[in-house]
């Protein structure tokens, strides 16, 4: 028969070994919980080339956009779908102005503001429309090549923004900002131009590969609408 103290030995040996138990099991779970690794920050030509491969890899592409407008005393707020499909053509269907629609069928862009007499056509090498270049968004993208002043930097949820001039554009943009994911997918975009006016877009419900036929980006104009040549809207 154990006397007391052989109980008390007993006892003590089991809430030692509870303790270590116990310890080990926290110690444990801290271990799974700590990252293995930290994310590897990325340059600003790895970011490049993850939006470059992201978008050069589709066919076509359809998002959600809400647009804002800054300058010259100012403020505007429109929002639709874009519809982009490779090479070179686009489509913006606004919902706010509803029924605002700018077309870029490979040759020409169209611009229609509904209870307008008239939609406005200018040719795709005259354009200037800050929406302009999102055409070559799809398999021609190289943005480190064509980015002066190439900078990057990390922002929440795991993604980077990258900031540049576009070449050629220096005389009239200051500073054009890419905010993408970790994955290349683009989820905001600014531009700012060299007399302050600032115009961003904010991208939502990406779709890959979406639906894009050819007469999406046909303009046909509404009963009574002329259209005449002339310069695109801001």
């Amino acid at each position: 028969m154990r006397g007391p103290g052989s109980c008390l030995a007993a006892a003590g040996h089991l809430s030692a070994f509870v303790f270590r138990s116990f310890l080990a099991v926290a110690i444990g779970t801290l271990l799974m919980a700590a990252p293995v690794q930290a994310q590897k920050t990325l340059t600003a030509a790895e970011v490049a080339a993850r939006i470059d491969h992201h978008y050069n890899t589709l066919h076509s592409l359809s998002v959600h956009f809400v647009q804002h407008y800054d300058g010259m005393g100012a403020h505007r707020k429109e929002e639709g779908v874009l519809l982009l499909r490779k090479p070179g053509k686009m489509r913006w269907s606004y919902t706010d102005p509803d029924g605002q629609l700018f077309i870029l069928d490979g040759h020409y862009a169209y611009f229609y503001t509904p209870g307008q007499s008239e939609a406005q056509r200018v040719p795709e090498k005259q354009l200037n429309d800050l929406r302009s270049p999102l055409r070559f968004l799809l398999g021609h993208t190289e943005l480190e090549k064509e980015l002066t002043n190439l900078q990057v930097s990390s922002v929440g949820n795991g993604g980077y923004e990258l900031s540049g001039v576009p070449k050629g554009m220096a005389q009239r943009i200051a500073d054009l900002k890419i905010e993408a994911a970790a994955d290349g997918t683009i989820r905001e975009m600014s531009i700012v131009e060299t007399d302050g006016v600032t115009n961003s877009f904010d991208l939502s419900g990406e779709l890959g590969n979406a639906p894009a036929p050819e007469s999406a980006f046909v303009f046909n104009a509404p009963a009574g609408v002329h259209i005449v040549d002339g310069e695109p809207p801001v």
